[in-house]
Parts: structure tokens; sequence; C-alpha cells
């Protein structure tokens, strides 16, 4: 390791953006992220979780990634062969919405494309639009291994996707069938339960009369949100035992607008303290209903077209959109005198796409689905039995809750850009599933449908290392080490990995070894989601959304990411603004101008002197590196990276820079020898702080560790360990004795108006032996200057130490401007006077006591408290300057 030239080897001051781009092409051209299969190291890894093709980078994903940078940086540098793989996700539903969306505004109709040259064009938007999200990876400075970047629909991924619908399929665990799914009439596909957003919307709840309209007559009072869907109705169902209706079970009633009467049920699920007790049941467009439906062997009519057009009915109400039918029912049973209450605005949840935004229609559709039971159970037994480990372990309840009940997956989109379903169907009605090695018979045609993507992305983790395929990526790097994800997905996405995984490790040809046959991924970390300052959920329409490039624009990467991950503990939500970030950027100049001074005093690292042959400082601040060091890697190990990141930033802050630097600089001055020791010292501890802190701000300590140690990279530096040394507990309290005193005088000091720059005349006494070596610092940084034979004590403090109590008597004569003391002691008393009054006054107040909680009346008294202690204080001071 060579000795850097501390002349030239940093910039006059801290600027991101003049260095990031470079250093992260400078990482990536020397091939530091690369994993190499064939390594002696123990492997590592994370696959990225795949961000839409269509995306950009929001905060969620900043977190993320810099989680999963920290941790593959950390293992690379503990020797580890690590393989971070990056990829994306084709997005079935939103990248078709924007290539048909282009198509339309260049007046090209996609229909009349056809489906082979629609896909042509979605490759061409691919290859040309596609993959935003890559270049922002980039200026975050994510550590993946880009000559293994991957695509959901790139060839090898989709011959893993057809070899397992094909191995799925032979056992039984895919099948067609007509259920009820979410619709979008918009979109024209059926779309998964995460696209499904739910949100509060003002409606009417409208409750009609079944059956005569004399009330001595039989009749059923029923009330509905979606007064279209009573088009539908095959039944109006009741409980068992509700004895208003027990004459009616059994009974039709004739529908209002259709010739046909339908039967009145009963049935358990239905509450009969709720409205009426009364429910209408349209099977094929609720799901509560269709369950009923299934029980009863009720008819199931589909009433409204793909788009939801109301349809098929013989009404009038036929070719009507679904939201003017709702209206036109209401008239017309109205018309006919049924109409019993109105409720309007009635508040109730609403199920939203979140691709399109319009309300989803609940409607049975002829789909394939998976069948989960036996795939769910392997999944919840994987973290049961240990072999996945989900942190924090709080989670677990909800991921038991989960793939306990898990109902059936459905699988198939009404799409054409997507993994096209690989069923086929011959001319006789033949159904027949053929692999990726396997062509079709002449003349059958291929199923319409194409998969949904999270069956695609539920490959993930080992579709990527070239399964189904025996690779060696498969043996080195799977299963993977930690997914780290949002725990917001915990279901949708992690549970899909976890049953592909457990299903393909139990596969006889699944090319894995035995011993890597059982979970995708040893450890699940899940974080909580990024909100705004105030704790708010950051959303376009609230306005309060954070671009996290912006950020990186003002503040630097570094600064970003340490932010994010200062904040991050295993599922808690983590609240950031803008004087997070501001803070985070003043920490990374902190660690620039500490380095730079460090260096222009002649610092660097290296073989270090017996420790008995150190000053207190020395010992002090080599104890508690190893403590920090210890402390950062409990944090990272547990994933609580809130824990590791405080502990470096106030050890680089409070004790390296505030006091370390200051007592090094009283060293540097004496001349028996200890600059050069003093040197090594703080060559050797900020050496292992950068290092320790690279993984979060990779950026900043590239540059600083290069001009520190002259070595290559701190990317393949090796991770900073503890010495091993006993911590000296008699220098740490020698330095936590010197902190407290020297605070105490500088308090003192501004007590007494002094500026705290100006050196005043002091006399020290009562030092014990071991404290009287820190003399020299105690001057130094407490601003004093010894005493000479004309000193005379004007003001002095006293203050108890563990082995002694020193007394400090200060000389301020002609020090301080008494009048201009005097005027500020005034204002502060008359300030703490008049908050001892408002306290007391609400402390007074019975009604307020009495009303008040307990933490708002401790919160006043501490105050009360305080301002009481400022008033004698204040008093005592203005009775000084008084006397002078």
């Amino acid at each position: 390791m060579t000795t850097p030239d501390a002349s030239n080897s940093l910039p006059a001051a801290w600027n991101p953006a003049e260095h990031e781009e470079a250093l992260y092409e400078g990482w990536v051209a020397s091939g530091y992220f690369e994993a190499d299969p064939t390594s002696d190291k123990p492997g590592y890894s994370i696959v990225l979780p795949p961000p839409n093709v269509t995306g950009s980078l929001h905060m969620g994903h900043a977190l993320d990634h810099t989680l999963m940078d920290t941790l593959t940086r950390r293992k690379r540098m503990q020797g580890y062969e690590v393989l971070w793989l990056p990829g994306m996700d084709h997005a079935g539903i939103a990248t078709q919405n924007i290539v048909a969306g282009r198509l339309a505004e260049a007046g090209i109709d996609r229909e009349e494309l056809g489906r082979e040259a629609f896909i042509e064009k979605v490759w061409e938007w691919k290859r040309e639009s596609g993959g935003t999200i890559q270049g922002q990876m980039r200026r975050l400075g994510d550590g993946v291994d880009w000559s293994r970047d991957r695509f959901t629909m790139d060839e090898g991924l989709s011959r893993a996707v057809q070899t397992i619908f094909k191995k799925l399929y032979g056992d039984g665990l895919i099948y067609r069938a007509e259920r009820l799914v979410n619709w979008s009439p918009v979109l024209q596909t059926a779309i998964s339960d995460i696209e499904v957003k739910f949100e509060e919307v003002e409606g009417e709840l409208v409750s009609f009369r079944y059956g005569s309209l004399s009330d001595d007559e039989p009749h059923i009072v029923v009330a509905t949100t979606r007064m279209e869907t009573m088009l539908g109705d095959t039944a109006i169902a009741v409980h068992p035992d509700d004895e208003r209706y027990r004459d009616l079970v059994g009974t039709e009633i004739a529908h209002p607008f259709l010739d046909r009467a339908i039967p009145v049920i009963a049935d358990a699920y239905v509450d009969p303290e709720f409205g009426t007790g009364a429910v209408k049941i349209t099977p094929a467009h609720d799901p509560n209903d269709f369950e009923m439906g299934v029980r009863h062997n009720l008819p199931m009519p589909t009433i409204m077209d793909k788009t939801g057009r109301i349809e098929g009915t013989g009404t009038r109400f036929d070719g009507l959109d679904r939201f003017e039918a709702r209206v036109a029912v209401r008239e017309a049973l109205a018309e006919q005198g049924r109409i019993v209450e109105e409720k309007r605005p009635y508040l109730h949840s609403v199920g939203h796409s979140e691709r399109s935004g319009e309300t989803i229609e609940p409607r049975l559709s002829m789909q394939w689905w998976v069948k989960v039971d036996q795939l769910a159970k392997a999944a919840g037994d994987a973290v049961r039995d240990g072999d996945t480990v989900i942190h924090p372990a709080s989670q677990e309840p909800r991921w038991f809750g989960w793939v306990d009940d898990m109902h059936d997956w459905c699988i198939s989109r009404q799409l054409w850009w997507g993994h096209r379903i690989p069923i086929w169907y011959g001319p006789d009605g033949e159904v027949g599933c053929f692999g990726p090695d396997e062509t079709a018979p002449e003349g059958w045609e291929q199923d319409p449908d194409v998969l949904d993507t999270w069956f695609s992305s539920g490959l993930w983790p080992f579709s990527t290392m070239g399964w189904p395929e025996q690779t060696p990526e498969l043996d080195k790097f799977y299963p993977t080490s930690v997914l780290v994800t949002g725990y917001d997905i915990l279901f949708f996405w992690v549970a899909r990995m976890m049953m592909f995984g457990t299903y393909v490790g139990g596969l006889a040809d699944a090319g894995l070894a035995a011993r890597k046959a059982a979970v995708p991924f040893d450890n699940v970390f899940l974080h909580g989601l990024v909100r705004d300052e105030h704790g708010s959920k950051m959303s376009k329409s609230k306005g309060n959304g954070i671009d996290p490039l912006d950020w990186v624009d003002r503040f630097g990467a570094d600064a970003l990411r340490f932010t994010l991950a200062r904040g991050a503990n295993p599922g808690s939500d983590i609240s950031v603004g803008e004087s997070h970030a501001q803070s985070s950027r003043n920490f990374a100049t902190k660690l620039f101008n500490a380095t730079r001074f460090a260096l222009m005093n002649g610092a660097r690292p290296g073989d270090l002197p017996p420790r008995a042959e150190l000053t207190v400082a020395d010992r002090w601040i080599l104890g508690r590196l190893d403590q920090v060091l210890t402390q950062v890697d409990e944090g990272f190990e547990a994933y609580e990276f809130s824990k590791a990141c405080e502990a470096l930033y106030h050890f680089a802050w409070d004790e390296v820079c505030d006091w370390y630097l200051e007592l090094a600089k009283v060293q540097n001055q004496e001349s028996d020898g200890r600059a050069a020791s003093t040197a090594l010292v703080l060559g050797t501890v900020l050496d292992k702080l950068l290092r320790a802190l690279s993984p979060v701000m990779p950026f900043v300590t590239e540059v600083l560790w290069k001009a520190l140690t002259g070595g290559e990279s701190v990317v393949v530096a090796s991770w900073p360990e503890s010495s091993g040394e006993p911590v000296d507990s008699a220098a740490a309290t020698a330095i936590a004795d010197l902190q407290k005193l020297v605070t105490e005088v500088r308090r003192f000091r501004s007590d007494q108006g002094l500026n705290p720059g100006q050196r005043v005349a002091a006399r020290v006494s009562g030092l014990d032996a071991e404290f009287d070596e820190l003399r020299s610092q105690l001057e130094s940084l407490a601003r004093l200057q010894p005493a000479g034979d004309d000193f005379e004590t004007t003001a002095t403090v006293e203050v108890r130490l563990s082995g002694c109590t020193p007394t400090v008597a200060i000389d301020t004569s002609g020090q301080v401007d008494v009048e201009a003391e005097r005027k500020r002691a005034a204002k502060d008393l008359a300030a703490a006077e008049k908050e001892l009054a408002g306290t007391t006054a609400k402390l007074g107040n019975e009604q307020f006591l009495a009303k008040a909680p307990g933490a708002v009346v401790a919160k006043i008294t501490a105050r009360r408290e305080l301002a009481e202690a400022e008033v004698e204080r204040l008093t005592a001071k203005l009775a000084e300057l008084d006397a002078r």
C-alpha cells in the first residue's frame, strides 16, 4: 500500500455530481460486480425484485435497492462471491396499454394490426424506450451484475415458464374453469387481486321490492348499490332461522323485468340483523353470491359483455353501459312503485383497477387456474420448519394467515403481450399441453390468453439462473441468500415464488441438488413503506411524492441512500423529508472535511504501536472503534440497517470529528513524538470507518478511502473487523471525564458572555494524577491559558468527575461587556418568567387537569420545572452582573 500525496489527493470541496457517474462506470468496467460461479469463495446471492419495464424509480424502489446494495457490498468485502442479479418484468397490462395508446395516437387500430404485428411493435418499444429504470439504478450506485441482466420475456425465462406450466398441468395443478374474476371493462381482461385498489366512494343504496306491491301479499325488500345487477338475480336469500321469511323459503317470486321467477332460498351466510335480512343473489357478478350460487346450484347468467355493457337479458336495458343501466333500472322500478328507500350519498368501498382507474366488475369468465392447496402448504411449511426465515418474525402470522387460507389463483389474462398459455386445441375437441421442445400437431390452435405476469415473475429466483437446465449458477447461488422487499407484497409475489420454488425443488428432474431443493431463498427481509416527513403515504394525488433522482441531483446519491438506510428497520415504515436528505448531505461533507484535515496532517493507516504506548485519547478512540464495528455487524446481520447507520453516524460525527480530531490537534503539536503515532491512529480509524460506511455511502467513501490509503477501491477492500484488543475502560472513563469537564466549562463561559473562541486565563486545580495527563487537551478544548502572576479569580466552576472534583478558576475581568450581558440576561429572564407564569396557570386549572391526557400534563410539568430553573439561574446571573 502506497502513501497518498496529501496535497493533491482530494479536491477543495465535495461535489457529488462531479464524481458519481465516473466512479460507477469505473466499478462496472473493472468487473467488481460480476459473479463467478466457479469461485472457491462462499456464495451469496440476491435477485432484484424485477421492476416493470414501463416503470421509473420511486422512493420505494430507492429503498429496496439501497438495502440490497448495502448487503451485497458488505458481503463482497467479507470475502463472499456475490451475485446481485438484475432484471425487468414485462408488465403485461401496463406495457400493452402504452403501446396500444401510442399506436392509437398514430391512427393505428390494434385489432386491425393483428396480434403478431402488435407484439413486434411492443418489442420495438422495449428496445427503444423500455428500461428507463436501469439508468436510474446506475445513478443510485447499484452494484448489480449487468452481464446477467434478465427479462421475463427473454428466451431462457420463456422456456422456464413453458416447462413449469407443463409440469403443473401434468400434475393436475393447472385447470380451466368458469369462475368469478376481477374484470376490467376498459382493459377487457381479468386482473389480479394486487391490481385492485379499494377506495371509499359516494354512491347510492337503493331498497326495492320483489313480489307483490301489497304489504298483505308475499314480497321481500332487498337493497343494493348496483341496481343493474338485479337483471342477473337468480335467487333471494334469507337466514334459515329468520322467522319473518320462513313461509317464503322454497317459493318463487316473479322478476320485475324478466319472464322468469326466482326462488327464495335459505343460507346461513345471510346476516338477519343487516338491513331487511334478505339479500338478492347475482352469482355471475358478485363473489359472495357466486359461492352461494355454487352451494345451491343456481343459474349464473352473465348480463354484461367484456366492455361492461348490458347484454343477453332480452330487456330494454341491453346495450346500455353498466352505469347508464344503473340509473335506468332504478327509474323503471320507481315507475312500477317498487322503490322503498334511497340513501344518497352512500359511502362504500369499491374496487378500482390500478392500471386503468375504472371500477372493477366481478364477472363470471372461463379462465385458467392454479390449484394451490398443496403448493401453499409447502410454502407455509418452509417457514414453519425454518428453511426460510422471515424478518421480522412479527410478519409470520400474516404469512400463515395467507398461505393457510389461499384460494385458487387465476393465471390467465386476455392480452396479447405476455407468455402465451402453452395449450393447443385440436379440430375434434382435443386439448394438449406442449413444452418448449415440443410442437403441436398441424391444424391445432393455441389458446389466445397469456399468463398473469406474477406467474412469470414467480419463477424469478431460479429461472434467472438457467432453470430448467442444470447450471453452475444454480449450484453456486441457489437458493438465494435473502429476498428484500416491502411487506405490502408479502402475499402476492413472495407467496408465488415460495410455491413455485418448493414445487420445483421437489421435482425429480429439477436440475437442482437435493440440498438445494427446499426453498428459493434462505431469508425474507420485509421493510416498511416510505412515507413523507409527516407520516403520510406518498401519492400523486396528495402531491407529497418525492422523486429520488431529484434528491440525487441536489444532495448526491450517498445522501439519498444514507437517509433511507438510516430509517430502515424490519417491518417499520420510514418517514423522510428534505431536512433528512440535507442532514445526510452534511454528514458526507463532514466526512470529507475530516479526511482532508487528516491527510493534511499526515494521517495514514498502518501498524500501530502497542496500546500501552499510546495516549489516553488514542486508546479511547480505538476502543470505541472496536465497539462500533461490533454494533454495525450486529445491525447488518439482523437487517437492522437503522441501528448500524446510527452507530456509524454518531461515532463519526460526535466522537471522531467533534472530539478525537480536536484531541489529535493537541497531540500533533506536542514534542514527545506523539504526532507519528497520532497520525497512525487517526489513519486507522478513518480507514475502518470509511470501509464500514462504504456499503451505504459508496461514492464519497471511495474517493476518501483511496486518497487515504492509496488502495485500488473500497469496493474490493476487506470488511473492517474489531482489533480483538480489550477495551481500555480507564481511557474511556478519562475521556468521558474530559468531555464532561470541557462541556461544563464551555457552558460556564457562555453564561459569562465570553466569546467561544476567546482564550482566557484560568487555573485548574483538583485534578488527579490520571486525569492530569489530559491538562493540555482541556486547555485547548475549553480555550483556557495558564494564569500569570497577575491572575485575579473572578469566576469559578466546579465539576464532579469519576475520580476527582476539579475547580476551574477563570479571570473574566475585562473580557465581558457587562452592560450588553445584563441586557441579554434580562431579556432571557423575561422570557423564562413568561413561560413559568403560563405553565403554572395551566397546572393550576382544574378543568385542564381533568381533561388533558397524562402525557400532556407531564410535558407541561417538565416545562414548568425547566422554566423555574432558568428563572433562578438568570436571576443569580443578573445579581452577579449588578455587583461588578
